[in-house]
């Protein structure tokens, strides 16, 4: 494992990488530094040919809660340069410049820029002690990493003015049931699951897994008719090199999972 000191990074052989803020004592508040070791793990990650998918979480009992409010309070950097997004650090730029999957597993709070990274992410596994807040309108700083167009987008936009212009916490079993949080799982099953996931999308072609997740992820910014464009131009350029040999000795692979994921666990008369 190597430490940075405001982030973990722990590499898998496997091809996944486990990213953890580690501000534990301060929540894992957004500060400066925070932000910027962040931005700086994640791309050498991309530039990593050995690692083809994220988990992001927290230390200790929070996901993440925000920009450092003491942080910019006390004018260590100057407010603006800490608040506006096109001065401070981007993590969430960076999360998108990831070309594989991103799963969040998110521990505890996830509040207001600690909701935009999760948000940011690919898929939601939260801990079951997870709760999610958008305090933007409450505090006085205007979202700038996705949140009042990614949150509308993901729920619905009424829910999603509900959640903002309260300012209110919404729990995990809450998320779940509105769609923006994948799965809820006890506390202490959460990396693990965070884990089996990774596993599993790494089972898949490797380049496809980047390249499934980009028209996905660059379909949803398009009207319906200019993804589906999208989606016909992406198949030609893929399919017009598939090596039928290939396809059938995966398909067989595919289908040999399939059996083995429908019979489940072995069991004792």
């Amino acid at each position: 494992m190597s430490t940075q000191a405001t982030v973990l990074v722990e590499k898998s052989p496997a091809g996944w990488a486990l990213v953890t803020l580690n501000r534990p004592e301060a929540l894992n508040a957004l500060s400066r530094e925070l932000m910027a070791a962040l931005a700086q793990a994640i791309d050498a990650l991309e530039a990593d040919p050995g690692v083809r998918l994220l988990i992001l979480t927290g230390a200790g009992r929070a996901f993440c809660a925000g920009l450092d409010l003491k942080e910019i309070g006390r004018g260590d950097a100057g407010p603006g340069t800490v608040v506006q997004p096109e001065t401070r650090p981007d993590p969430v730029r960076s999360l998108k410049r990831f070309s594989g999957p991103i799963i969040g597993a998110v521990n505890g709070a996830a509040v207001t820029g600690g909701f935009e990274l999760a948000l940011a992410c690919d898929v939601i596994l939260a801990s079951s002690a997870a709760r999610f807040a958008d305090t933007h309108a409450r505090i006085g700083i205007a979202p700038g990493w996705g949140l009042s167009q990614r949150l509308s987008r993901a729920i619905g936009v009424y829910r999603a003015r509900e959640i903002s212009l309260t300012g209110n916490f919404v729990s995990a079993a809450q998320a779940e049931a509105w769609g923006f949080v994948n799965r809820v799982v006890p506390p202490e099953a959460l990396l693990a699951e965070a884990r089996k996931m990774a596993v599993d999308m790494l089972s898949a072609v490797p380049e496809m897994l980047s390249r499934y997740k980009a028209v996905i992820n660059d379909g949803f910014d398009l009207a319906f008719g200019e993804a589906m464009s999208l989606e016909q131009t992406r198949c030609r350029e893929l399919n017009d090199h598939v090596d039928a040999a290939v396809i059938e000795r995966r398909r067989m692979q595919v289908q040999s999972r399939g059996r083995e994921q429908l019979a489940g666990p072995a069991t004792s008369a």
